[in-house]
């Protein structure tokens, strides 16, 4: 597929580190006309004590405000593991339309099973304004945006590029960090070798925006790097990294990875565009799966 690529388009990029869960959000602007994107928000949660607040998205929204920006959509690369989504609490105060891969029926599908949902819980992704296919375009004012369908960490995972910028969300880390982990239900080592080599064929000057950092070996967050330096420097897929040696790397690697702090209420609220599952009675609740995971 030929993606439609402007590395003329530069939009105005400001990011929100949350130093909880170690995501990185974005704010990504057009800067004629002001319109925006959010891109993989968090709400805060105090998993110990039950207790949801959203100090993180108020502090995106106030920008918004501040700033006089409009803005147009809020997106999510994937069903994040590791934090919990705010898209809804930020449409209520912005507006904007809810976006994510066409795959999250997958998820969904999935999920359900693990956290028993009844037939309820829709499994159709409508909780979602858009659900974008591989290639499938969107416009940040006058800005066009693309959507890549880059499964292997999660089904429903893809890249959105916003003129000379793109926001990988797990596909990649930064040089030093390598790859997402790709043992989740549903995920695939193959396939995110795949998609990695996908997204290295953008141009080598595109920039590239994190969705995690965690400081390898003591240095500074960061979150901003290029296809080119990705090409020459990851350590997981740079230099020319077989597929065969990927997936045997990315396979043991994972047998000692921990399952994420966050992943029990993060996958109940994100496959649902952020909401927080509700009991009969209306009142939020989580459920905890005993070794469904």
């Amino acid at each position: 597929m030929t993606y439609p690529v402007q590395m003329d388009v530069t939009p105005d990029v400001s990011a929100h580190f949350d130093e909880a869960t170690n995501t990185i959000s974005y704010i990504v602007v057009d800067p004629a006309t002001q319109h925006c994107a959010i891109v993989d928000s968090v709400m805060d949660i105090d998993y110990a004590a039950g207790r949801i607040t959203h100090d993180h998205a108020d502090a995106m929204i106030d920008e918004v405000r501040t700033r006089g920006l409009t803005l147009d959509w809020i997106i999510e690369t994937h069903v994040h593991a590791d934090h919990l989504s705010a898209a809804p609490y930020i449409q209520d105060a912005l507006g904007g339309k809810i976006g994510i891969g066409s795959k999250i029926m997958v998820v969904q599908e999935t999920f359900g099973k693990v956290f028993n949902e009844g037939t309820e819980f829709q499994r159709d992704g409508s909780q979602f304004d858009r659900l974008f296919e591989d290639g499938d375009t969107y416009r940040i004012g006058d800005m066009t945006a693309f959507a890549m369908a880059t499964p292997g960490h999660t089904p429903a995972c893809m890249v959105h590029v916003v003129g000379n910028a793109a926001f990988v969300g797990d596909t990649l880390f930064m040089p030093d960090g390598g790859s997402a982990r790709a043992d989740f239900p549903g995920g695939d080592a193959g396939e995110l070798y795949d998609s990695i080599q996908k997204v290295l064929t953008l141009p080598d000057a595109m920039r590239l925006f994190m969705c995690h950092d965690y400081g390898p070996n003591g240095r500074d967050i960061r979150w901003e790097t290029t296809v080119g330096e990705e090409k020459a420097h990851n350590i997981h897929v740079g230099g020319g990294t077989s597929r065969e040696d990927f997936v045997a790397m990315r396979t043991e690697r994972d047998a000692t990875l921990k399952v994420p702090n966050l992943i029990i209420p993060s996958l109940q609220v994100n496959m649902r565009a952020g909401e927080v599952p509700r009991d009969e009675n209306g009142n939020p609740v989580l459920k905890v799966p005993v070794n469904g995971l």
